[in-house]
């Protein structure tokens, strides 16, 4: 596995320019405990966008059957 070709593709994960470089940089100087670290913060971050993702789903299926047991 190329690591370092797969944190350029952070971006499309959806980290930020910022954190990219900051991670690069942590992978370039070999400090994998705070790559972890923040790779762990990003996934957490993804996790409640979507979270909030589902639960806009949900209310939008609640609205759904709602208007249908109306008609």
């Amino acid at each position: 596995m190329d690591t370092k070709k797969i944190l350029e593709g952070l971006s499309d994960m959806g980290c930020d320019e910022k954190e990219i470089n900051f991670m690069k940089k942590m992978y370039e100087e070999g400090d994998t405990d705070t790559l972890l670290r923040d790779l762990r913060k990003c996934r957490c971050h993804l996790m409640d966008e979507l979270h909030n993702s589902q639960k806009k789903v949900d209310n939008m299926d609640f609205l759904i059957r709602q208007i249908q047991k109306e008609k």
